[in-house]
């Protein structure tokens, strides 16, 4: 087995640490949300119509929204770098599968899957590293799976570096983001933008992509 990447070590061990106060504060993280819940519905229903197997959500977390997923009628799993956060997901919902892993490298057979949510998790993987996390998306999904990524957007301005409260992060032109995935084999299929609430700091990015 191969080392991980430096940034995927800092990215596992900064979670690690705040797993339990950011599960708290995500619990609830869609019941105010009317948008991402109708982008996730978006995603569930394209998935189940194309009927091409499971769907992982890699970057899951505490497990919210791969509960939210299951929900919406997908067979569902999530996939997690933090061991902590792995833990707490399994504790929350324990009739879900949950697995420690790096969406960069999966354990899993080509094509296996009808669909992928990344729910700002690509956020903290450096700009030069996309295209290879792209890539292995691709493989792993089933000819027409549907990709879901939700991400910050950059509202105009170049890929940049930000004070992410956990661990460093990236925020993304949607146009640059969505140009990647269409090099690495993938059909936009749809994009949605939320403005920051009071709350929130950035601008949201939404893309449905289909793997060609």
């Amino acid at each position: 087995m191969t080392e991980p990447s430096s940034y995927l070590r800092a990215t596992a061990d900064a979670y690690d640490a705040v797993a339990v106060r950011h599960a708290h504060v995500a619990r609830n993280g869609l019941d105010d949300f009317p948008l991402d819940r109708a982008v996730l519905a978006a995603f569930a229903e394209l998935t189940r119509a194309a009927d091409g197997g499971p769907v992982a959500e890699l970057g899951c977390g505490p497990g919210y929204v791969t509960a939210h997923l299951r929900d919406l009628g997908l067979d569902v799993f999530g996939v997690d770098l933090s061991p902590v956060m792995i833990d707490l997901a399994r504790e929350a919902y324990p009739d879900l599968r949950f697995e420690v892993g790096s969406m960069d490298a999966l354990d899993l057979a080509d094509g296996k899957l009808g669909g992928i949510v990344s729910w700002y998790s690509v956020i903290h993987t450096p700009p030069q590293e996309i295209p290879s996390c792209f890539a292995e998306f691709r493989r792993v999904l089933t000819p027409g799976g549907t990709l879901l990524l939700a991400f910050f957007e950059a509202e105009g301005g170049p890929v940049a570096a930000f004070d992410h409260k956990v661990a460093t992060a990236y925020r993304w032109p949607i146009d640059d983001l969505a140009g990647l995935a269409r090099a690495a084999g993938f059909a936009e299929v749809g994009r949605m933008l939320r403005e920051p609430r009071e709350e929130e700091r950035y601008r949201r990015g939404h893309l449905l992509m289909r793997r060609q």
